[in-house]
């Protein structure tokens, strides 16, 4: 399991649609999630520290836990199958962990809120985890122990054919502003 965090929130310009790019902690891995503009926005309000009027779904959510006793602890995506991420948000209630299970962008937007971490399994890291030349900003193959190249996770033919919208997506990325922080 490693800790990422959110980089930042992309729009494609091929079809619009939102991705969340995390950042591991301890290295240059980058990972790449399609998410819906409802929780990107509901991801953002919160990173940006604007305030809303009333309650959104998230901060319900949140609330809902506390207001029982409860804390979340973090989230984890936990699994990528058939082109999906799965996660995991994971509640403490007194001595007992719940793990619920949802979608990646719903716990992130949970995540944000509750500010804890955000962890990712080891076999979702080396089955879609990217590397970014520091000079450059472009893709490199991904490194996931300590800068030795990771065994390639197998990869079906149906798997690589689903993940080319993520190819276009990198490739076309301006990565020179992940360096302005």
């Amino acid at each position: 399991m490693r800790e990422l965090v959110i980089d930042s929130i992309r729009i494609s310009q091929m079809n619009y649609q939102r991705v969340v790019v995390l950042k591991e902690l301890a290295t240059n891995l980058f990972l790449l999630i399609w998410i819906g503009p409802t929780e990107a926005e509901a991801i953002a309000v919160k990173m940006q520290g604007m305030s809303v009027p009333r309650p959104l779904t998230h901060d319900l959510l949140v609330d809902l836990v506390k207001s029982v006793g409860g804390s979340v602890e973090h989230i984890l995506v936990s699994d990528l199958q058939n082109e999906t991420f799965y996660a995991r948000i994971v509640i403490k209630v007194g001595d007992q962990l719940h793990e619920i299970d949802s979608r990646p962008s719903d716990a992130m937007a949970v995540a944000v809120r509750a500010e804890v971490p955000i962890y990712v399994s080891d076999q979702v890291m080396d089955k879609a985890a990217i590397s970014m030349d520091e000079e450059t900003g472009q893709p490199e193959p991904a490194t996931s122990s300590g800068g030795r190249e990771s065994a390639p996770a197998e990869v079906t033919e149906e798997e690589l054919q689903g993940l080319s919208a993520f190819t276009d997506l990198i490739n076309e990325l301006d990565m020179e502003d992940f360096e302005r922080k």
